[in-house]
């Protein structure tokens, strides 16, 4: 066996006459704690990202296809379906569904109330999966081209402003080159998602009832919404679908299309990254506060190994050695600790949040394998370089001083 590893673990072995033990212990908990609130922090900061995003996404695809006027205003000039775009779109690596829909800003009508909101027109090929997750009552609209479906699907948020529930009626209103328009519609379900922006707003709808409303031709919409697999590819993939549209048509990614949530989301980056360095720094200051306490324990054992030849560096892994050991024990106990909690949290949604605040009803926890990895090679990498500095106090310990020490 290694002498440095073989005096380490004496150091380390349960003796009542050793002060350090309970320094020792204080440091592991103390690592473990700072671990596992790194690891909380990742896994709940980012699971806050991805379900607001994946919420924002769920109203309008990743990337949107329309005229150069998309999102400038609701009325904007339509588009001719193009099997041929369609075919070239989907083959592009990483898109996953091409959808087509149409927006129609209108009025709701109740006995003693006048509402403002959008019809979100969309077709058979609307992927309900998002609306699924997210239906309180009913059901999706069932939708065919024998005919115009007049179910439409409303928020819980306008059901209760309105007073309105499951099979009402649904008297709404628009304005066209005609004058003003109305529209009877029936209420098939109703969802929730918590995010206000789209929930106050937001009714879907058969999108032949938008098309007959504008004077449109039955392959008119207002363009498509483009879903994909790799959000992180988005950038990547707007680019070829950019190129493959030709120079008449325009795409937009959703963080194009709505940057004051997303800019909003990248601020919560900042948190994280300040606990990291507050809690990296904490354990950092710990490590050497032990090992200072260790040599200092020890310097009579140091003379004396210094005495029967032994050098500087030897002595030093020793100390090295001794705390990287606490390191690991503590970091073991953390990562345990962390992932425990975030898979109870992560299954059975225990600790709770108000989701007209946070628009969610439980803490979020997106447990990465790469965050991880990455949270504890830095813990190594950073505890590590702060044990050099320390040990190096080793070689100014003369021998004979140290023998004598008491």
């Amino acid at each position: 066996m290694n002498l440095e590893i073989f005096i380490a673990k004496r150091f380390l072995a349960k003796n009542k006459k050793n002060i350090s033990q309970p320094i020792i212990r204080v440091a592991i908990v103390g690592i473990a704690l700072g671990v596992a609130v790194m690891i909380a922090s990742v896994a709940i900061v980012t699971g806050f990202q991805q379900k607001i995003t994946d919420k924002v996404i769920g109203f309008g695809g990743h990337i949107q296809i329309g005229n150069f006027d998309l999102n400038n205003s609701l009325e904007s000039h339509p588009i001719q379906k193009n099997l041929q775009l369609e075919t070239e779109l989907k083959g592009i690596k990483g898109i996953k569904h091409l959808q087509v829909y149409a927006n129609k800003a209108g009025m709701i009508k109740t006995d003693d109330q006048i509402q403002g909101f959008i019809l979100k027109g969309v077709g058979k090929d609307f992927d309900w999966s998002f609306m699924q997750q997210n239906m309180l009552e009913g059901n999706i609209i069932q939708l065919s081209d024998s005919g115009k479906s007049n179910d439409v699907i409303i928020s819980k948020y306008l059901a209760d402003k309105l007073k309105l529930k499951l099979n009402d009626k649904l008297k709404t209103y628009f304005i066209g080159d005609e004058g003003l328009r109305g529209r009877p519609f029936v209420i098939k379900g109703i969802y929730e998602t918590g995010l206000e922006e789209f929930d106050k707003k937001i009714v879907f709808a058969d999108i032949g009832h938008i098309q007959k409303l504008n004077q449109w031709e039955s392959n008119q919409v207002d363009g498509y919404e483009v879903l994909i697999d790799d959000i992180d590819q988005m950038k990547i993939i707007d680019d070829e679908v950019y190129k493959t549209i030709g120079y008449n048509l325009n795409a937009r990614t959703i963080k194009e299309l709505h940057p004051e949530i997303f800019d909003w989301l990248g601020l919560t980056n900042m948190n994280v990254i300040v606990i990291i360095v507050i809690i990296t720094l904490i354990s950092s200051v710990t490590m050497i506060s032990t090992l200072l306490i260790m040599i200092l324990e020890k310097t009579a054992l140091i003379g004396t190994l210094k005495a029967m030849g032994s050098n500087n560096l030897s002595i030093r892994k020793i100390f090295i050695y001794n705390a990287l050991y606490i390191t690991l024990r503590g970091m073991f106990w953390g990562n345990l600790i962390a992932i425990v909690l975030c898979l109870l949290q992560l299954k059975l949604g225990i600790f709770k949040l108000d989701q007209t605040s946070y628009y969610i009803k439980t803490v979020p926890i997106n447990l990465n394998l790469w965050h991880l990895l990455l949270i504890n090679t830095g813990t190594i990498l950073i505890c590590s370089l702060a044990l050099v500095i320390p040990s190096y106090i080793v070689s100014r310990i003369s021998p004979v001083k140290a023998i004598r020490f008491d």
